[in-house]
């Protein structure tokens, strides 16, 4: 059964990534329709052991960054090996890896050897630091850049204890900005006809993207003010105890402010003069949360819940990654994708989040995640090697097909640096 027309369809992207940042950044174009083959070291790529898995080389990790890929995997350090994938580039639109400049060009993929090749080629470096400037040689992995950025001293500023948020925030920020990037150049390549070089770092782009309310007083020059947001650099701005659970409540009109107290017996709040308006509950942030919390624990969450309906007030109960599943409008919409691997067996993806079409459009993410080396015959075919060539690279342990999925009973799990 043919699936609808997607925005990407047509567009082949090669993929030389590892861990989260460029994977995740062509997962997002496999979504919209792009074909992307994955060209992956003989070992495969390093997340394949990480996290719970049902078969060695297929950690969840991977799963969830590599959905809709097709797998070659290659030695790129000998000759044949560079060769194969080369003759690969000659047909692609999109080049993106995260390796540093001086890697990619020790390895022979740098953009002036790729762009002799096809000069359409959009070309996508995504690493650490700027190549122009003084971090550039430096390794960086998400915890690098959330300290580096100024992420974990956010933390800092309200307990005391610099701190990483608990999700690989920089990586997968940074892929939404390569979408976004590689998008835009295929654009200018429709009118130009030219592809280009286009560069994106972990660390600018997350300065970038806390500056946007944390820059603040340092907007002017000379600074009006230090940076920060005060509104957001509080112990109080977190869900708050009721009853039964936690709440996240947010009034945020005076009409919502007066719900929410009336309901509590508490209007005088609203007559102190520090909250009587917008510009006064907003300096005074930190106090009135504190008062949110109290009136917060006298009910349980079912009774906010209504209440907050009913004023139509921002809220929600705190959930758990475990309730997520089985929650209740991502079932209504359609969420949470099901599929049979045929590796893996039955798999629960997250859909793509944009629906094209409309609220009744397809979601559906792309498909399941490769076996390691399981298109290696079929793109190097398609890119114009004979079979027996390639037959030849397996041989010789320059190019890997599919083995035997070996069990692995024991639910593994592995660390991301």
């Amino acid at each position: 059964m043919s699936r609808p027309a997607k925005p990407l369809d047509n567009l082949l992207i090669i993929e030389m990534g590892s861990v989260v940042l460029a994977p995740y950044a062509a997962q997002v174009l496999a979504d919209m329709g792009a074909e992307v083959v994955k060209v992956e070291p003989i070992a495969g790529d390093n997340t394949r052991q990480l996290g719970v898995m049902r078969n060695a080389g297929m950690g969840a990790l991977f799963l969830n960054c590599n959905r809709g890929k097709k797998s070659v995997s290659l030695d790129l350090k000998h000759p044949d090996g560079l060769k194969a994938l080369h003759l690969l580039t000659g047909k692609a639109d999109v080049m993106l890896h995260n390796m540093r400049a001086d890697a990619a060009e020790r390895l022979g993929i740098g953009y002036t050897t790729l762009q002799a090749i096809n000069p359409r080629l959009v070309y996508c470096s995504a690493y650490g630091y700027g190549a122009t400037g003084r971090y550039a040689a430096k390794p960086a992995y998400d915890d690098v850049i959330q300290a580096g950025c100024g992420m974990a001293a956010m933390r800092a500023r309200i307990d005391g204890k610099p701190s990483y948020a608990p999700t690989i925030v920089a990586d997968k920020t940074t892929a939404l900005f390569a979408v976004i990037g590689i998008m835009g150049a295929l654009m200018r390549r429709g009118i130009s006809g030219h592809g280009e070089q286009m560069e994106i770092a972990m660390f600018e782009t997350m300065v970038h993207y806390l500056s946007i309310e944390h820059l603040n007083g340092y907007s002017y020059d000379p600074p009006a003010g230090q940076g920060g947001y005060a509104r957001l650099l509080n112990d109080f701005r977190r869900p708050h105890a009721t009853l039964d659970g936690f709440m996240a409540v947010l009034p945020y009109s005076a009409g919502q402010w007066r719900a929410f107290f009336g309901t509590a017996e508490r209007l005088e709040v609203l007559d102190d003069p520090r909250f009587c308006d917008e510009a006064g509950r907003t300096k005074n942030i930190n106090a009135l949360y504190q008062i949110v919390a109290e009136v917060l624990a006298t009910r349980r969450n079912a009774d906010w819940v209504e209440l907050c309906t009913n004023w139509d007030i921002p809220h929600s109960p705190v959930n758990d990654i475990d309730d997520l599943v089985a929650d209740p409008h991502l079932a209504d919409v359609g969420f949470w994708h099901h599929s049979d691997h045929p590796s893996e067996g039955p798999m629960i993806s997250p859909s793509f989040p944009v629906r094209y079409g409309g609220p009744q459009g397809d979601a559906t993410p792309a498909g399941p995640a490769p076996q390691l080396g399981e298109h290696t015959f079929e793109v190097l075919k398609r890119a114009g090697m004979q079979r027996a060539e390639i037959d030849e690279l397996v041989k010789a342990g320059v190019a890997r097909v599919p083995q035997p999925a070996a069990p692995n009973n024991a639910h593994a799990e592995g660390a991301i640096a």
